[in-house]
């Protein structure tokens, strides 16, 4: 483990190669798991505000889900989550003409109707945060949904933190991020 500022960063950030391949895996993890996408309880007003930006590019059974069960819930943990569509996708999940799922959300971002990228658990995945009492613990999240991914981050060279570089900086800040480069640097040099 790699001790930066507030946060406790796993080697494997450092050590294990990832590139989404949503051609490969189809978006499963917007599909796949228990409960839906982790929220930070900032994020709740957030996802309030930005609602009605995002409504239309969700189907009629994630509005109707949303509707039933609120726009985001308590999980069996007590952690805030999105609702899922009958225990199965995101109710933000939208399917392409591919069968690719993709962020409701995030397609608004990207249409210019909001400036929320998405819940930054799923900016960040395959990256798991958890709450220490001073420190804030990234881990790397293995799930066989994403072999794709490391397949492709392996034959182009890519860790999981330069392949999240866009996410680490929007959470912790470019300062924090480039920090993390050298630190990076260092480790590679050691392990050479």
């Amino acid at each position: 483990m790699i001790i930066h500022e507030n946060t406790i960063v796993s080697e494997d950030l450092f050590d294990e190669q990832f590139i989404c391949n949503l051609d490969a895996c189809k978006g499963e993890c917007c599909v796949a798991g228990d409960s839906g996408a982790p929220l930070d309880t900032d994020e709740l007003g957030i996802l309030d505000d930005v609602f009605d930006e995002v409504k239309p590019y969700l189907s009629p059974e994630s509005i109707q889900e949303i509707n039933r069960q609120g726009r985001y819930l308590l999980d069996y943990d007590g952690e805030w989550v999105t609702p899922l569509n009958n225990g199965k996708e995101c109710s933000y999940t939208v399917f392409n003409e591919k069968g690719i799922a993709k962020c409701g959300i995030e397609l608004a971002y990207i249409d210019g109707k909001t400036d929320w990228p998405k819940p930054i658990s799923c900016h960040l995945y395959p990256i798991r945060i958890v709450k220490l009492a001073d420190h804030e613990a990234l881990n790397y999240h293995r799930w066989p949904v994403c072999n794709a991914a490391c397949t492709l981050g392996k034959k182009d060279g890519v860790s999981i933190f330069e392949f999240l570089k866009s996410p680490l900086v929007r959470k912790y800040g470019y300062a924090w991020y480039k920090g993390l480069e050298r630190i990076f640097v260092e480790w590679k040099n050691k392990k050479e």
